[in-house]
């Protein structure tokens, strides 16, 4: 079974091992392939089997072009890299993995709301650049402190990861609203659920945690800011095309936003001219909420797992049934 892995390099920097999927069969790796080079894409794949792509596009040019193709594994969650309509068409199965960083992504998006109530990597910067040891008084803070205690976080998402963000939230004496088709009694243990125009009115917090969605592109516009509280806080690390950057921008210039944390932007790697580069009170990371090493291995186990479910005639984790 010839297995190749197209771009394997931001879930194994090297920090992990391939060696249980090297075990499955002839295992060929790149560190990277070029999605804008269908050519490319074509020539690595060639006659393997299984294909593990992770943001590689499998196209059904690719798809044609490489008939001895059988299973797509995804190394990640989000599967739109791929055409799975072409790919049911063809019987081929693919598979995803859909739990894996469900604490490390909840994590992440709490430590973006702290770091903008608090900016300690700020003031940790300005300690040991003098300003407190020149200080006339024995403390001080350049920016407003902000107690999340009696606030309201509204979560436009309450799968895994919206339920642990808001039992962190709610731990901290947030109360929670959340907007989310399929209510569950989880959910409903930390949040009151309500429909999306009560989250835009009442949320001091939104955080974003859903899949994208044809319903949900866009979604953080100027007309729905517009709609929410002055001096609103907005989290994202889930997406970054549910937000116009323009309009986060202008209304974060506006005053409108008071801060943004985000770990996701419309167009991956940030391009140079994008409006949220300069804004205030805009913290942006680099699409690293998922990335702890222990996700990082729940994804290669259960990559391994659906290999092997699969070679057993009991495919799992399947995205396009």
């Amino acid at each position: 079974m010839k297995i190749v892995c197209l771009d394997g390099y931001t879930e194994n920097p090297g920090d992990l091992s391939w060696a249980d999927v090297e075990a499955l069969g002839e295992f060929i790796y790149y560190d990277r392939t070029d999605k804008d080079n269908p050519a490319e894409i074509i020539e690595r794949i060639g006659d393997a089997e299984i294909v593990m792509p992770n943001k590689t596009p499998i196209t059904k040019e690719v798809i044609d072009a490489c008939p001895n193709i059988k299973l797509i594994v995804e190394i990640a969650t989000g599967f739109n890299n791929i055409d799975i309509a072409y790919c049911k068409e063809k019987g081929i199965p693919v598979c995803n993995v859909p739990v894996y960083g469900t604490y490390a992504v909840s994590q992440f998006a709490i430590a973006l709301l702290l770091e903008i109530c608090h900016r300690i990597g700020h003031h940790d910067k300005t300690v040991k650049d003098g300003k407190w040891a020149a200080c006339p008084d024995f403390c001080y803070w350049d920016y407003p402190l902000i107690c999340l205690e009696g606030k309201t976080m509204g979560l436009l998402g309450m799968g895994n990861i919206g339920i642990h963000t808001a039992e962190i939230a709610k731990a901290m004496g947030m109360r929670i609203l959340a907007c989310d088709p399929w209510e569950t009694e989880r959910g409903k243990a930390v949040a009151e659920y309500v429909d999306l125009e009560t989250v835009f009115k009442e949320a001091d917090v939104f955080v974003i945690h859903q899949p994208l969605l044809p319903s949900n592109t866009n979604i953080v516009c100027k007309e729905n800011i517009d709609k929410m509280k002055d001096g609103v806080i907005i989290i994202n690390d889930s997406r970054g095309q549910m937000v116009v950057d323009q309009d986060l921008a202008d209304a974060l210039k506006s005053g409108k936003v008071y801060a943004a944390g985000l770990d996701v932007v419309s167009t991956e790697p940030i391009h140079s001219d994008n409006p949220l580069l300069d804004c205030p009170n805009c913290i942006i990371t680099p699409h690293m909420a998922w990335g702890a090493k222990e996700s990082r291995q729940r994804i290669m186990d259960t990559t391994v797992e659906n290999i092997k479910a699969w070679m057993a005639g009991t495919p799992q984790n399947v995205v396009n049934k």
